[in-house]
């Protein structure tokens, strides 16, 4: 990650290189596997009646937080751009 001066508004922005969004990505899978086995142990157990998801999802919860955690780091304040 480096920054540089943005003349627009005086602002610095910080450009993430491809790199450390894969970094970003292995930190947040290991995270969530961790937590995943964490809550597999202190959870309640499901029963026969608990609705449940017809479909599998298409991201990981890794991506998701890979995703938000660049979001977060970009100057922009909405998806759009």
């Amino acid at each position: 990650m480096f920054s540089n001066l943005d003349a627009t508004n005086n602002k610095y922005c910080i450009m993430i290189t491809e790199s450390k969004v894969t970094e970003i990505f292995c930190i947040a899978d290991d995270f969530c596997k961790e937590f995943d086995g964490e809550m597999a142990k202190n959870a309640l157990p499901s029963t026969a009646d608990t609705p449940k998801r017809k479909r599998k999802r298409m991201m990981s919860d890794a991506e998701v937080i890979t995703i938000l955690i660049c979001f977060h780091f970009n100057s922009y304040r909405n998806f759009k751009h």
